[in-house]
């Protein structure tokens, strides 16, 4: 199969790796020294104490945490906090809070994301031209980037893989040749710079916000796990961190021989590269920033999926670019991006006013992700004080990350907040919006009306409603269906046809799952058939239960040989009609304020969906759809009084 490139280390899969994976992490040179610096006067301590926390922040929580650790907890090679979240949901329920908070947060993040990458870089071109107006620039890169989107990320990581390369090389070059001129700036590596640092002023423990932006990244890392594979991002990090530090530790070589001095407007990147190179790194550099945005994209749309799986978000269309495994697009999660970063560029301007809005929300994902993983680690029975060790070191860093940022909250973090709140609110009003509905989910046995419906399938004097008759069920037993769907068949408007199939998807927290069970009802006539479709693969019922039925044909299971005209083809296997339900919430129900405003909401966002034909990969030149209006609770008995 196409996936299994995944599963191996490879050139190719090492470069689409590089494109896809490392563009947010491996931007983080173009701002993370010069806020560290802000508008204060370079010191000693300042350079060496920020390079040691960005030394020691790429070890601890990057390196160990997601590289080693977290990219364990692979879901059927599937990453991100809600495919951690799957694997841990029967045994630990309540983590649902968790994973929904940091899900909304790294949605939120990945607005922010692109927009201050993409501004930082072509901000450079002030140093050529400093009246440039920048805004407009960044703008149209943004809009082309989500336009291309629909190629899938194979096609984009071919692309952008190699940019990359060029930008890593470009970055430790550079490093390296300020290093050779400073090379006690090396002695960073001792933590003990790190501590004095901070230790330093209160204005010094506040710029570990600036510091955590150098690993911002982590969590798209683990969230693409499924684009490229979990051996490929192991052996490109060893390359990616190293070509990082090189040049986070030639920027600190640049700016100690600078004491004294303010940066303003300049950017160390950009301080370090010789004047006959600067035009040429800054067109490198803009183009890494554009790749960093897909990092973030890429992972988004990965999180939406899964979402729409877990049921937080409505059934948006998912399309599948190309045959490679994990590789998703989602349009209406990519319009809303592209308009949310746009919105993100004009209110902000410039990538200094953006740097207080990134950081806080990508801080709480990462929380979310520690607290899922301990749970993680203790169901595979690693020895518990060994998962406690480990994560109190993660908790007291992360911690320690949260409060630096929550000073740059009035400064620009609410808006990211606001972001989130908003994706977790649409959260919240799906998921137990379905959960209020789903309490009118009863079912009969299909037995109990086995005789009336192969009656009708006998009935002559009926027009033929269908070869093959197929209702859609949330049923899961194997002998049962709605009510509802035996009042379409039997009352609303009698449909004779000559097999009646009730299906129910049930979609499994692993990813790639293609089985199905069959239930004879009644031979020749009634069938019950369960699908159980992994979580990403595409839902194309038809097709699926065509395979089904010539499966069954094959095994003698049923005869379509009385069905088939003088004229048809004997492999033709009859014709479809799919009968779609849409459950519309009906006046007669009695609900509490609260309970009738999460529905209404739910159904309002479920406008927003895919229609069920195109979820289920129908056409609907074989589909009908019937209104049945939901009671859930109904209102109080009520009398009439007559009147002469």
């Amino acid at each position: 199969m196409a996936h299994s490139r995944l599963d191996k280390v490879s050139a190719a899969g090492l470069l689409v790796t590089l494109g896809i994976i490392y563009g947010d992490i491996g931007t983080s040179p173009l701002y993370v020294m010069s806020e560290i610096a802000g508008q204060s006067p370079i010191s000693e301590i300042m350079v060496l104490g920020g390079i040691s926390a960005v030394f020691w922040t790429l070890t601890l929580q990057t390196t160990i945490k997601y590289v080693v650790l977290t990219l364990q907890a692979d879901n059927k090679g599937e990453g991100g906090i809600f495919s951690l979240f799957s694997l841990l949901r029967r045994r630990y329920p309540y983590l649902i809070v968790g994973s929904m908070l940091g899900g909304a947060m790294l949605l939120a993040d990945g607005i922010i994301t692109p927009p201050i990458s993409v501004a930082a870089a072509v901000e450079g071109l002030r140093l050529i031209n400093p009246k440039i107006d920048t805004v407009p620039i960044v703008v149209g890169i943004i809009a082309v980037l989500f336009i291309i989107q629909r190629a899938g990320t194979n096609i984009v990581g071919k692309t952008f893989g190699p940019i990359m390369l060029i930008w890593f090389s470009m970055l430790a070059v550079l490093g390296i040749n300020q290093i050779m001129d400073y090379p006690e700036i090396l002695k960073a590596v001792n933590p003990k710079y790190m501590v004095e640092f901070l230790m330093g002023s209160k204005e010094s423990f506040v710029l570990l916000g600036a510091v955590f932006l150098c690993t911002t990244g982590a969590e798209a890392l683990y969230s693409d796990l499924g684009h490229c594979g979990k051996k490929n991002i192991r052996v490109s990090w060893v390359f990616v961190k190293t070509c990082l530090l090189l040049n986070y530790f030639g920027q600190g070589a640049w700016m100690i021989q600078r004491q004294g001095t303010v940066l303003g407007d300049l950017r160390p990147i950009f301080g370090i590269m010789p004047p006959w190179f600067l035009l040429f790194g800054i067109v490198i550099a803009t183009a890494a920033a554009v790749i960093a945005s897909q990092a973030l994209i890429s992972g988004s749309f990965t999180l939406a999926s899964e979402a729409i799986r877990l049921h937080f978000f409505p059934k948006f269309t998912v399309k599948f670019p190309s045959n490679v495994k994990g590789q998703i697009y989602i349009p209406v999660i990519n319009t809303s991006l592209m308009l949310g970063c746009i919105g993100v560029v004009l209110y902000f301007q410039e990538s200094s006013r953006m740097g207080a809005a990134y950081g806080l929300a990508i801080t709480v994902t990462m929380l979310m992700t520690s607290i899922l993983l301990f749970y993680y680690l203790k169901s595979k029975g690693w020895n518990l004080l060994l998962v406690w060790s480990i994560m109190i070191v993660f908790f007291t860093v992360e911690c320690t990350f949260l409060f630096a940022n929550l000073a740059k909250f009035m400064h620009g973090g609410y808006v990211t907040m606001i972001i989130a709140s908003i994706i977790l609110l649409i959260m919240y009003v799906c998921y137990q919006g379905g959960r209020i509905k789903n309490r009118l989910v009863n079912s009969v046995r299909i037995q109990d009306f086995r005789d009336k419906l192969k009656a009708l399938s006998n009935d002559t004097t009926l027009p033929k409603y269908a070869t093959h008759l197929i209702y859609l069920s949330k049923v899961r037993a194997d002998d049962q269906v709605e009510p509802i769907i035996l009042y379409s068949i039997l009352q609303k408007r009698p449909k004779r046809a000559d097999f009646y199939w009730f299906v129910n998807v049930d979609v499994t927290d692993e990813p790639f799952t293609m089985e199905y069970k069959v239930n004879i009802i009644e031979k020749n006539d009634i069938i019950r058939v369960r699908l159980k479709l992994g979580f990403r693969v595409q839902q194309k019922i038809s097709y699926y239960l065509k395979l089904v039925i010539e499966d069954m044909v094959r095994n003698g299971e049923i005869n379509l040989d009385p069905y088939y005209h003088a004229f048809t083809d004997k492999n033709y296997i009859g014709d479809f009609r799919f009968v779609l339900i849409e459950e519309e919430i009906s006046y007669e129900n009695e609900l509490p304020l609260y309970d009738e405003f999460l529905l209404n909401a739910y159904s309002n966002l479920k406008k927003l969906a895919s229609s069920p034909d195109k979820w289920f990969g129908l056409d609907e030149s074989m589909v009908s759809k019937e209104l049945v209006p939901v009671v859930i609770k109904s209102q109080s008995k009520v009398k009439l009084t007559r009147i002469k």
